[in-house]
């Protein structure tokens, strides 16, 4: 098991996002591959910026207090499918 920081009140957790749209993945520039993602997200739509940015907020807050070592996977399922 790694040493986590914890003496020092430092956590170490990470955000793992799924499809999200940005400009690096435009859904309309690729109609064979924008199907094949739909086809792999359980949630049945790409997220959205600020899906992730609620998601660092969290670990960013209080209320993730204790949370050390953790993988916040923000995909719409699509590890899971």
């Amino acid at each position: 098991m790694g040493q986590f920081w914890t003496p020092i009140d430092i956590r170490a957790n990470s955000v793992h996002p799924g499809p999200i749209i940005t400009p690096m993945l435009d859904p309309g520039s690729d109609e064979e591959t924008h199907q094949l993602l739909m086809s792999r997200i359980p949630l049945r739509h790409y997220g959205e910026p600020e899906n992730i940015a609620f998601g660092v907020l969290f670990l960013a807050s209080d209320e993730s207090c204790f949370m050390t070592g953790s993988e916040l996977v923000i995909d719409g399922g699509y590890t899971a499918w």
